[in-house]
């Protein structure tokens, strides 16, 4: 198993964060350049859960089919339930408070490999992770600061 944490402060409003994470229309892609349009599938959404797929390109392919829940306030996390790489209960979680007019977001990811190319991956995520997702995470923040409002919980 590997857990990777780490934060970081951002000019981006907690409640914009928050909508870009529970959007899962068709534009939750370009919020998210990491994610692979074609690997992406909402399979259903609630008004503070959904049940996604989705995927990225690295290693050769790796994708998830888990849940959103957002139910409480500042908080949402994916579990994952089927992937072709790590084990059900692997999960995302982010803690998303107030930072004077902007946000303080603190991000655990665990991983449970279950395939030998989890168990590269979760070795290179030991080393690598902090700093990948961190700058993943900021690409996504430096989107978000440059749009108006988006509706999150949407399809």
């Amino acid at each position: 198993m590997t857990t990777v944490r780490f934060s970081l402060t951002t000019e981006v409003p907690p409640h914009r964060f928050i909508n870009a994470l529970t959007d899962f229309s068709d534009r939750r892609p370009s919020w998210w350049p990491n994610l692979d349009p074609q690997c992406f599938q909402v399979h259903a959404v609630g008004p503070t859960t959904a049940e996604v797929t989705e995927g990225a390109t690295f290693a050769g392919g790796i994708w998830e089919r888990g849940t959103y829940d957002w139910s409480t306030p500042g908080t949402v996390r994916f579990t994952v339930e089927e992937s072709n790489a790590f084990a059900a209960g692997s999960f995302w979680e982010y803690q998303v408070s107030p930072d004077g007019g902007g946000s303080l977001i603190e991000v655990t990811v665990r991983r449970v490999p279950r395939t030998n190319k989890a168990r590269l991956v979760a070795l290179l995520l030991s080393v690598f992770g902090r700093r990948v997702f961190r700058n993943d995470l900021q690409r996504t923040l430096t989107l978000l600061a440059g749009t108006t409002e988006i509706q999150g919980g949407s399809r």
